[in-house]
C-alpha cells in the first residue's frame, strides 16, 4: 500500500521527496538514489576532498591503471629488453612482490611511528618518491643491468605497497569517525580500482606498442607523482607530544599479541590452508605469456591484443564479486572453498586446451578462447579469494585487528611468492624456454593437478558459516578485558591498519 501511494503521489510531493533523496545516502542505496557526481560530492563534504582524491589516486590511478600498465610493461621488458627465459621472468616476478609480503611492517610504521608530526602524509611522499626514482631509472637507462632492473622494479612495487597500506589506514580511520559512510568508502575503493584496472589493461598494449616497455615505465612516474601530491595535500592533524621512546615497546606488544593468537589451532589451521592453497596453485603465467606472443608455436598475439585480453580479467572479477554478494555469502566456509578450489583446477584445463590447440579443432578462434580463459580464471580466482578474505577478518583479535589482518594477507602473499618461484622451477625443469614450448602442456597439467590437492586439506577450514566467530575463548576474554569505551574520534586515533582491498594477491 505504501508503494502504491508513493507512485500515485502528486508531482509536487514527488519533487519534495527527490530533494530529500539528495541528502547523503548510506551504503549501497547511494548507487541507486545518487548520481556518481553527487555521491562523490557527498563523500568529499562528509570526509574531506583530499581523502577522496587520495583514494582515487592510490586505488584507481596507482594500483588500478598503473598496476595494469606495469604488469604488461614488465612482461615485455623482461622478454624483449632483458631477454630472459620464462622461468627466470617468473622468479623475478616473485621478487618484485616481496614488498607486499611485509605489509604488516608498513602498517605498524604508519600506526606507531609518525614522521615530523604526521602519521600518513610522509609515507605517501616516501611512496611517491620511490615510484618516481625507480621508474625513471628503468626508463632512462640505456642498458640497465638485470639485477639493478629487478631492484628498481621491486622499489617501485614497494612504493605502491606503502601507498596502499597508508590509504587503507586513512579509510579505516574515516570509517570509524563516519561509521554510516563505511560501506560507501569501501565501494569507492573497489569501484576506482576496478575501473582503473579495466582502463589500464585496455590501453597497456597500445602504449607498449607505441613507446615500448621502457616508455611505459616513464609513464608510470605520473601515478607516483600523484601519490607524492596526495602526501602534500592530505588533510591530517599533526601529532603532538609523541613519545618516540615507546615505539619499540609498541612493536614488541603487537608482535607478542600476534604470535599468541597464531598459536591457537583454530587460527593457525586455516592460515596453513590459505598458504598451501596458494603455494600449490603454481604460477606459470610467464610461460603462457611467451607462448601467446610466439610466432611459431603460439598464436602470435600483438601487444594491443594482449592488453585487450588482460582487460577481461577485471570484468570477470567484478562478476564474481556480484555473484558472491548476491548468492554465495551465506554458505559455510568449508563448502564454498571446496567448490572454489575444485573449479580452480578445472578452469586450468582451458589453458591446456589452448596450448594443445584443441580449440581450433572445435572451431573456436584463439582470441575467443583466450578471452574466455582469462575471464573464467579471474572469476574463479575472485570466488576463491573473497571467502578467504572474510575468513581472515573473522580470525583477527580485538585491539590489533588491522595489523593481524595485514599479517594474514602477508601469509597469502608469501604463498603467491612461493607459487611464482615454484612455477619458475617447474618451467626450468621441463625446459620451457623463449622458443621451446614442447613441454608447456605438461607444466599446465601438473599445475592443474596440484590445484586440486588442497581439497585433501579442506578439514583445516572451520565448518561454520561466514557470520560465525572462530577466535578461541581465551582471545575473546582477553579482548573484552582490554576493551575501553572510546569516542569515534579517540578510537580513530588508535586505529590499526585495516586493508580493505588487497591488490597484489587478487591480481595474480
Amino acid at each position: 500500500m505504501v508503494e502504491v501511494e508513493n507512485l500515485e503521489a502528486p508531482k509536487e510531493v514527488v519533487e519534495v521527496e527527490v530533494v530529500l533523496e539528495n541528502e547523503p545516502r548510506r551504503g549501497c542505496c547511494g548507487w541507486v538514489f545518487l548520481t556518481p557526481i553527487d555521491w562523490i560530492k557527498m563523500l568529499s563534504t562528509e570526509t574531506h576532498w583530499s581523502f577522496v582524491f587520495g583514494v582515487v589516486v592510490v586505488y584507481g590511478i596507482s594500483q588500478g591503471l598503473g598496476g595494469a600498465l606495469a604488469r604488461v610493461g614488465t612482461e615485455y621488458y623482461m622478454k624483449d629488453v632483458q631477454k630472459v627465459q620464462p622461468s627466470e621472468a617468473q622468479v623475478y616476478a616473485g621478487i618484485t612482490s616481496i614488498p607486499w609480503i611485509v605489509k604488516p611492517l608498513w602498517g605498524l610504521l604508519t600506526d606507531v611511528l609518525p614522521i615530523f608530526g604526521y602519521r600518513r602524509r610522509p609515507y605517501f611522499m616516501l611512496a611517491g618518491f620511490l615510484g618516481v626514482t625507480s621508474m625513471l631509472l628503468v626508463s632512462l637507462h640505456g642498458k640497465l643491468h638485470l639485477a639493478l632492473a629487478v631492484l628498481s622494479l621491486t622499489a617501485g612495487s614497494a612504493g605502491v605497497a606503502i601507498a596502499d597500506v597508508t590509504i587503507d589506514a586513512c579509510v579505516a580511520q574515516n570509517s570509524i569517525i563516519h561509521r554510516s559512510l563505511a560501506s560507501d568508502m569501501q565501494s569507492l575503493c573497489s569501484l576506482t580500482s576496478s575501473i582503473g584496472a579495466l582502463v589500464g589493461f585496455t590501453i597497456s598494449g597500445i602504449f607498449v606498442h607505441l613507446i615500448g616497455p621502457k616508455g611505459v615505465f616513464g609513464l608510470l612516474t605520473i601515478p607516483a607523482t600523484l601519490v607524492f601530491l596526495v602526501g602534500t595535500l592530505l588533510d591530517e592533524p599533526p601529532v603532538t607530544n609523541f613519545n618516540y621512546k615507546q615505539v619499540n615497546q609498541k612493536f614488541a606488544d603487537a608482535g607478542k599479541a600476534m604470535w599468541t593468537t597464531l598459536k591457537f589451532p583454530l587460527v593457525w589451521r586455516p592460515c596453513l590452508y590459505m598458504y598451501l592453497s596458494f603455494v600449490l596453485s603454481l604460477d606459470i603465467n610467464e610461460g603462457l605469456f611467451y607462448w601467446y606472443t610466439d610466432s611459431k608455436a603460439g598464436p602470435s598475439f600483438s601487444k594491443e591484443t594482449v592488453g585487450y585480453i588482460l582487460s577481461v580479467g577485471p570484468v570477470g572479477s567484478l562478476l564474481a564479486a556480484i555473484l558472491y554478494q548476491n548468492a554465495l555469502k551465506d554458505y559455510p566456509f568449508r563448502d564454498l572453498l571446496f567448490w572454489a578450489q575444485l573449479l580452480s583446477g578445472l578452469s586450468g584445463m582451458l589453458d591446456l586446451m589452448l596450448v594443445l590447440r584443441w580449440n581450433l579443432a572445435f572451431g573456436i578462434p584463439d582470441f575467443v578462447a583466450i578471452v574466455i580463459d582469462e575471464g573464467v580464471s579471474k572469476m574463479v580466482g575472485k570466488l576463491k579469494w573473497m571467502p578467504l578474505l572474510v575468513l581472515s577478518s573473522r580470525l583477527c583479535p580485538h585491539g590489533i585487528e588491522g595489523t593481524f589482518f595485514a599479517l594474514l594477507m602477508s601469509i597469502d602473499n608469501a604463498g603467491v611468492l612461493s607459487s611464482s618461484w615454484g612455477g619458475g622451477l617447474l618451467l626450468h625443469i621441463l625446459k620451457v624456454t623463449r622458443t621451446q614450448f614442447h613441454n608447456l602442456w605438461l607444466a599446465i597439467l601438473i599445475r592443474n593437478i596440484l590445484r586440486v590437492t588442497p581439497l585433501c586439506l579442506i578439514f583445516l577450514v572451520p565448518r561454520g558459516d561466514q557470520d560465525s566467530t572462530f577466535l578461541p575463548a581465551e582471545v575473546l576474554v582477553a579482548s573484552k578485558e582490554e576493551e575501553t569505551e572510546e569516542s569515534p574520534e579517540e578510537e580513530a586515533k588508535n586505529i590499526e591498519l585495516v586493508p580493505l582491498v588487497n591488490y597484489n594477491v587478487d591480481d595474480r
